[in-house]
């Protein structure tokens, strides 16, 4: 391939690595958008449902990465993302500049800085650490929050396809930045995951109408988005995944080691780290994250 067969345009043709959870409604978007998607997952299940909504699936991420001018990651690991990039099949041994990586991924810090700059020396193409925010629902509805670390050009570059999958886009600085903002984003997450839990069943044995609490907290400091969202689930019960719990606790671990390395003390994410381990311990891994409550019901079971 040419460097002239991926010439920068305002809708480059995009390969889409990974068509899971958040990869799957995404490039779903992104084809309803009038985006060429070439798609490829190592799940044929979701190779399958890309294809029913109209994403070119490939048989490779080489494949898909053919004339592609923006390759976009969302993969479930750093050990993923490196095995993608960089193992024997790797992406790096045949891009070319101008194409750019574009990664939606959760990764750790330190190696997501070292694929950046591998990258970079091996083929010469630019790199755009890009981690979300928001959700499988998010994804599809082109509303995720996006935040992102990104040479000048790179940003320009991405800058349209950006204006059809987010509702915020924010460059904190250059690449590798929007991965310690993420690291940010899960430990709040996280933490908060842990105290509507103990919100919640504290709500439900009070003897009030605890249905009618989101309510009655719209608008005031205790209210957010998060809270919105999950806390009718764990009311329900409703854990069907939208975020797994073994990614969170991923997450939550690459988050402590980043605050390992900064020296920085946070004895309030090491406890909801301590919770995720357990809940996956008991055989949880694969529910939605608001399936932390299952630690307390245990306890005391469902609302009469």
């Amino acid at each position: 391939m040419s460097a002239d067969d991926t010439r920068t345009t305002d809708r480059p043709a995009l390969a889409y690595i990974g068509l899971g959870l958040m990869g799957g409604p995404m490039s779903a978007h992104l084809v309803s958008r009038g985006w060429t998607v070439r798609g490829y997952d190592t799940v044929p299940e979701r190779r399958d449902a890309a294809a029913a909504r109209g994403v070119q699936v490939c048989a490779s991420a080489r494949d898909a990465a053919q004339g592609a001018g923006l390759v976009l990651l969302n993969l479930p690991t750093t050990d993923a993302v490196e095995e993608v990039m960089f193992g024997a099949q790797g992406l790096a041994q045949v891009m070319l500049p101008p194409q750019r990586v574009v990664d939606f991924s959760t990764i750790a810090v330190d190696r997501g800085r070292d694929f950046i700059a591998r990258l970079q020396a091996q083929a010469g193409c630019g790199w755009v650490d890009a981690p979300v925010s928001g959700g499988p629902a998010a994804a599809g509805a082109g509303t995720l929050t996006v935040m992102a670390g990104a040479h000048e050009d790179d940003r320009a570059a991405v800058a349209t396809l950006m204006s059809d999958v987010v509702a915020r886009f924010t460059v904190l600085g250059l690449p590798g930045s929007g991965l310690v903002a993420k690291m940010l984003n899960q430990l709040m997450v996280g933490c908060l995951h842990a105290t509507v839990a103990e919100f919640t069943l504290m709500a439900e044995t009070a003897g009030i109408e605890a249905d009618l609490v989101p309510q009655a907290l719209a608008g005031g400091h205790a209210d957010g988005v998060l809270f919105q969202q999950i806390y009718p689930r764990m009311r329900s019960r409703d854990f069907a995944p939208r975020g797994y719990v073994r990614q969170l606790l991923k997450d939550l671990d690459m988050v402590l080691a980043f605050a390992k390395d900064l020296q920085v003390p946070t004895p309030m994410t090491a406890q909801a780290q301590t919770l995720y381990r357990m809940l996956a311990h008991l055989g949880h891994s694969e529910l939605d994250t608001s399936a932390v409550f299952k630690l307390y019901e245990r306890e005391h079971g469902p609302p009469s």
